[in-house]
C-alpha cells in the first residue's frame, strides 16, 4: 500500500469502488483528502443528473449542491450516532472522506442514459453504493458489522425525521 496521500484520485476512486478496505483505511487517515473526496461527491451527483434526472445543467447544479449537503448531512448524523451513541472512534471528518469515497460506484450513472441500460445501471450502482457506504462507515468507526449496522438504521431513521421536518424528501 502507498504512503497515506500519495495516491492520485482517479487511484484512490478505483479502489473505494472496488471496496478495497485499505483505500477507506488510507482516506480516513489523510486529512488532505477532505477536497478530493468532495470532488468524488460532487462528479457522482453530476453523473446522476446527466444519466438519471435529465434536468438540464440547472438541474445538474442544483443536484450537486443537494448532493454536498446530504453527504455533509450524512456524515455528521453518522458521526454522532457511531462515535457518540455507539463508541466509534472516528471524527466527522473521517466519515465525510470514507463516505465521499464511497459514492465513486455513482460515477457509472452516467449510463443510465442509455434506455436499455437505465433501470439496470441505477440498481446495480444503487446496491452498489449501498455496500460501499456500509464499508466507509464501518471502516472510520472501526466497527464490526453488527455496530455499523445499527449505525446506518439509527442513521437513516433520524436523518428520515429530519427531512420530514423540515419538509424534504430524501
Amino acid at each position: 500500500m502507498d504512503a497515506a496521500g500519495s495516491r492520485s484520485l482517479t487511484g484512490r476512486m478505483v479502489g473505494a469502488a472496488l471496496l478495497k478496505l485499505d483505500t477507506y483505511e488510507e482516506v480516513e487517515a489523510d486529512r488532505r483528502a477532505t477536497g478530493q473526496a468532495a470532488a468524488v461527491v460532487a462528479m457522482a451527483a453530476a453523473a446522476q443528473g446527466v444519466g438519471v434526472s435529465g434536468g438540464g445543467l440547472a438541474g445538474i447544479v442544483g443536484g450537486v449542491a443537494a448532493t454536498l449537503a446530504g453527504w455533509g448531512l450524512w456524515a455528521g448524523v453518522t458521526y454522532l450516532v457511531g462515535d457518540k451513541l455507539f463508541g466509534g472512534t472516528a471524527t466527522w471528518g473521517e466519515l465525510l472522506r470514507t463516505l465521499g469515497f464511497a459514492h465513486a460506484p455513482s460515477l457509472l450513472l452516467v449510463l443510465a442514459v442509455v434506455p436499455v441500460l437505465g433501470w439496470g445501471v441505477r440498481a446495480v450502482v444503487g446496491i452498489w453504493m449501498l455496500v460501499a457506504g456500509f464499508i466507509a462507515i464501518r471502516q472510520a468507526l472501526d466497527f464490526g458489522n453488527g455496530k455499523t449496522f445499527l449505525t446506518v438504521l439509527v442513521g437513516w431513521v433520524l436523518v428520515a425525521v429530519l427531512y420530514a421536518l423540515v419538509g424534504v424528501g430524501p
